[in-house]
């Protein structure tokens, strides 16, 4: 009764618990909940525009929004009779989830009551979990994501299963949840969150199992973590069109299993589909899959996630993989600009890599992938711009390398040479000029401030001296990451280039400077 009159609704309340009955109120009221993948500004008034009729439920309201925000009432109503267990037509439209946005603009999906109700069924029976009489689901995962509602809200409404109210970020939180919940624990995550408590090896209250999503996870990250937490892991794959469609014990291969009644085929055109159950209409699968029978597939990568270098072919999310398996690499993601330079299609890369350098990143990844799709420019970074579910929606990392592009610009490096440098002094009588040999010096010494290496991991590959540069003169040295990983650089005095060349990071120079 307390909810404005309005037809759509964003439910902010960051606690599970509170986000339920939002829900449950919402559905009472005939509205619509709004599932965008951020709820940055931009976002926000987009919606606004696509829903005039719109509101924000939040259980911490903030300061100003462009969205007009109701609190969440934190004192219970008084009602002079209880309520029953509430009912919603199978066909109410709940939930309007959109796509992660990491391929272009977030695409709206109208989800049904009934539909969802249904795979919420079908996820516990999948994952043994049904019949379950005293179980609590923890979710690193917020409840405004669709797998985060799927799997700790809907699945605890449908099953009798508790939910913590919490969601918990930080391993010690993570921890201090399941160590609130005397019953069997199913800790349901993301690959993110997983690698952060593999890398704090602090143990973990017994669970029951876990279950992971939003991300591929890498079959040796499932092993280190069914081995040191002692649960079964199970990953569950799905896409926005569709919901949940199906899941694997990581451990035991690569197929994944379709949930109850769910079938996937292939048609005359090769192109893959999946219906059944509560998938209630046929929907194309979003991503390259190879169908092994109607039960089960292989999954290839994403559509939009194939890239084309030089006549070869690979997926950006094997390429990732290759990237975050590099020992010391925390976190890393390549992505594929929206243009080209020169005709070419230029990949980049971001790397959380505390203690390693630009060169010993990439020369670790040389062997693992084609030079074709070597990252240039490679960007050392502190954290990659994950949101709540770990996703890297594409805006934020186009933002990301404009913040990084304009920082190595920044860095340009300007040598002043002293009118009375004594590296000039003869050199050469009357015409006296900075040695060749204290520029390519300089060059060295602004590489290592700009790509955070050691001296002895770089060297001249090639130099050409084109003008001189002399006493009193400042010399600008701007780099330009090349194809294979070599690093060309241009010195300038006023307009004039005085030399330029290439550089080997961390291997020895191909070619002698000339």
């Amino acid at each position: 009764q307390s909810l404005p009159a309005r037809a759509y609704l964003i439910n902010a309340c960051l606690d599970r618990y509170r986000f339920t009955v939002g829900l449950a109120a919402a559905l009472l009221r005939g509205q619509i909940c709004l599932l965008p993948p951020t709820q940055s500004e931009g976002m926000l008034q987009a919606l606004r525009r696509d829903y005039p009729d719109l509101y924000s439920l939040s259980d911490v309201p903030p300061a100003q929004s462009v969205v007009e925000v109701f609190a969440f009432p934190l004192s219970p109503n008084e009602l002079s009779t209880s309520s029953p267990v509430p009912a919603f037509p199978e066909g109410q439209v709940a939930a309007i989830a959109f796509t992660s946005g990491s391929t272009g603009r977030p695409m709206p999906h109208a989800k049904n009551w009934g539909a969802m109700a249904k795979g919420a069924q079908a996820e516990a029976q999948q994952l043994g979990l049904a019949g379950e009489t005293d179980l609590t689901l923890v979710g690193t995962v917020p409840p405004q994501h669709m797998y985060g509602l799927e799997s700790t809200v809907l699945m605890a409404l449908h099953n009798g299963f508790a939910l913590h109210g919490g969601r918990p970020f930080y391993p010690a939180d993570v921890r201090a949840a399941l160590e609130e919940i005397a019953c069997a624990r199913v800790l349901v995550t993301t690959p993110v969150h997983l690698r952060a408590l593999l890398d704090d090896g602090t143990p973990l209250p017994a669970l029951k199992q876990i279950v992971c999503a939003t991300a591929p996870l890498a079959p040796e990250l499932a092993l280190r973590a069914e081995q040191f937490f002692d649960a079964p892991l199970h990953e569950v794959y799905g896409f926005t069109e569709a919901g949940m469609v199906a899941t694997r014990r990581t451990t035991r291969g690569d197929a994944w299993l379709a949930l109850p009644a769910v079938e996937c085929r292939r048609d005359e055109e090769l192109r893959a589909w999946v219906r059944g159950g509560h998938i209630e209409t046929e929907v194309m699968f979003s991503d390259l899959v190879d169908i092994v029978d109607n039960r089960t597939f292989l999954l290839r990568g994403r559509n939009a996630d194939m890239v084309n270098v030089a006549g070869k072919r690979t997926s950006i999310a094997y390429l990732n993989h290759e990237l975050t398996a590099i020992d010391g690499v925390r976190d890393g993601v390549f992505l594929l600009p929206d243009t080209a330079q020169e005709g070419v299609t230029r990949l980049m890369a971001f790397v959380v890599a505390p203690g390693l350098s630009h060169a010993a990143v990439l020369n670790a990844l040389r062997p693992r992938i084609d030079a074709a799709f070597l990252p240039r420019p490679l960007f050392l970074v502190n954290a990659l711009p994950r949101n709540a579910t770990g996703k890297l929606p594409r805006e934020a990392l186009l933002a990301l390398a404009e913040q990084c592009a304009g920082a190595r610009e920044g860095t340009e490096v300007t040598r002043k040479f002293q009118p009375d440098d004594p590296a000039a002094d003869g050199h050469f009588p009357g015409n006296p000029m900075i040695p060749g040999a204290l520029l390519l010096d300089e060059v060295i010494d602004a590489a290592v401030t700009t790509f955070r290496m050691r001296p002895a991991a770089v060297s001249i590959k090639s130099a050409k001296f084109i003008s001189p540069v002399r006493p009193g003169d400042s010399m600008r040295i701007r780099f330009e990451e090349k194809i294979g990983g070599d690093i060309g650089f241009e010195c300038q005095v006023g307009n004039l280039v005085a030399a330029r060349g290439s550089l080997s990071m961390g291997r020895q120079a191909e070619e002698g400077a000339s």
